[in-house]
This record gives C-alpha cells, structure tokens and sequence, in this order.
C-alpha cells in the first residue's frame, strides 16, 4: 500500500511537469501548482510515516515553494 500512495504522489507531480513541457500548463499557474503540492504531500507524508528524513525534508520544500506560489498568486489576484 505503502508504494501505491507514493506512485500516486509521484504521478501527481510528474504528469504536472510534463503538462507544464507540453506547454498544457503554465508553470506558474494555479492547476500546476495544486498538482504538485498534492503530490508533495502524499510524498511528504509517506516520507514520515517510513522515517525517511531526506526525503521528507524534500518533499516538505517542495510543498512549501508550491504553497508559496499558489499565496502569492492569490495575493497578487487581490490587489489586482
């Protein structure tokens, strides 16, 4: 079960990626950065549950520059 939720992060991220190669997303976009903080948290998750701290740690930035990104364009959306 353990793989599964990781593959399912993964994909998450990677079909993100190949969108935003595709020129399918923008790279900066919302849907681009909801699909990889999604798989960066159940990459993240997964990480901590099998006490695997360098991957955790890389995981938890990469959530954290998605959310990052997905705050800013909503406070850049807000002063318009």
């Amino acid at each position: 079960m353990d793989q599964l939720v990781q593959l399912v992060g993964a994909f998450l991220i990677l079909i993100a990626y190949a969108l935003a190669q595709l020129g399918v997303l923008a790279p900066r976009g919302t849907p681009f950065l909801l699909l990889n903080l999604a798989g960066a948290l159940v990459l993240a998750a997964s990480a901590w549950h099998e006490e695997q701290w360098g991957f955790l740690v890389l995981e938890a930035a990469w959530a954290l520059v998605s959310a990052a990104g997905l705050v800013g364009r909503r406070s850049a959306a807000a002063t318009g």
